[in-house]
């Protein structure tokens, strides 16, 4: 296919770097993608030219940041097609996101013995905070199991759904399998109980068209650093009549409206959600990113990364003693994988040696990893400039990564 991955490598310059003496070849894309020059620019361009805090400000540095700022609410709001900007939410990232949903929707609207639905393939970021919740107001947690091949077990969901059912949390793309989960039928489903249904798009965001008025979810939740963006920024989308309902988590500058000695009121929507000085530089950064994608094209990097996908699915799928987990029919943007019995953590050191980087472990998955059981996993993730030849070069390490182990 005509795509321009030479010309996209150029705006990359880390990609042109050596590690342990050999080019190096990044596919840890899941945990972190590279950013390009664009995208540093934007942030530079704070700095140099109009950094100060934003909002409440009279003077033109504050009003250009605060313009900015904002500009990047609505840029993020066309991005996911969300029906207002407002239902646009700043954080750290999607961990902070989910943390505070599960803690302001969970003070407003669950209580003792209410129900939590998440997957048996969660983060440990869509776990944790539901565990935190379990311990604050003696909650239920239920798990849709995963079947062998790593898709989820639709039909075991709709019978955990019941008349205490008041939240179900599920990741997009699972950051272990790949397996990309039927989000949309998901929400569907729960909305017929009445439930409204968060899903964690860390995975998703930069691989899918994410609309999220089409999927009718209630919350979506990503960062910024797995889309080419900053570290440290995020976002919450959430529906307004949810994010109405539930009150502040986190007090400070910027979401009050009125403060005594005595008592405070809170600020509108999305700002009552938004204490302190945010990452302006941050968000700025991830409109930058947004431009840099919408500038190739979405759908344009949605072919291409299926295209490599499938083509490192099936050249990794050839190695001899490999065992990859996660063959679910959807499925898209990383292989884990084991290489005979060597430990994955064996394996990523000596692909790093080659210049080779991949993620090694249990994904903060520890869960899944039980599922399968196993220690953990190898796992190698794309992004829009890898390329069929950084496949190759993966396939011919892991050979000799096999030789060495004998």
């Amino acid at each position: 296919m005509n795509y321009p991955v030479d010309s996209i490598r150029e705006d990359f310059p880390i990609l042109k770097r050596m590690v342990n003496n050999k080019p190096l070849v990044y596919f840890d894309n899941g945990a972190t993608s590279q950013t390009p020059i664009p995208v540093i620019e934007a942030m530079n361009r704070v700095y140099y030219e109009f950094n100060s805090n934003i909002h409440r400000g009279v003077h033109t540095l504050s009003n250009l940041g605060t313009e900015a700022f904002e500009g990047v609410r609505r840029k993020v709001a066309a991005f996911i097609n969300a029906r207002h900007s407002h239902e646009v939410i700043f954080t750290k990232g999607t961990t902070e996101s989910i943390n505070l949903v599960a803690y302001s929707y969970g003070e407003a609207c669950i209580l003792e013995g209410d129900e939590v639905i998440i997957s048996g393939m969660e983060h440990h970021s869509n776990i944790v905070p539901w565990h935190l919740l379990q311990s604050r107001k003696g909650i239920t947690l239920k798990v849709i199991p995963v079947l062998e091949d790593g898709s989820l077990d639709m039909e075991a969901y709709k019978q955990l759904l019941s008349p205490r059912t008041k939240l179900v949390a599920v990741t997009h793309i699972s950051n272990v399998l790949g397996t990309i989960n039927p989000v949309k039928e998901i929400t569907a489903e729960a909305h017929k109980h009445g439930v409204p249904v968060l899903i964690d798009g860390a995975q998703a965001i930069h691989h899918e068209m994410v609309d999220v008025q089409e999927l009718d979810c209630d919350f979506y939740v990503f960062s910024s650093h797995k889309m080419y963006g900053p570290t440290g920024t995020g976002v919450l989308y959430g529906k307004e009549k949810w994010l109405d309902k539930m009150p502040p988590w986190q007090g400070g500058g910027e979401m009050i409206k009125t403060v005594t000695l005595e008592t405070s009121t809170f600020n509108e929507l999305p700002f009552k959600f938004e204490a302190g000085t945010p990452d302006y530089v941050g968000v700025i950064g991830l409109g930058a990113a947004i431009d840099y994608i919408e500038g190739i094209g979405r759908e344009v990097i949605r072919r291409y990364e299926g295209d490599l996908y499938a083509y490192a699915f099936d050249r990794l799928s050839a190695v001899e003693d490999i065992r990859i987990y996660g063959t679910a029919p959807v499925r898209g943007s990383l292989v884990s994988f084991l290489l005979g019995n060597i430990h994955p953590f064996d394996t990523g050191m000596l692909l790093d040696k080659m210049g080779i980087a991949v993620r090694t472990g249990h994904h903060c998955a520890q869960p899944l990893m039980d599922r399968f059981a196993i220690p953990g996993t190898v796992r190698a993730s794309f992004a829009l400039y890898n390329t069929r030849e950084e496949v190759d070069i993966l396939v011919a390490a892991l050979a000799k990564v096999r030789q060495l182990f004998g």
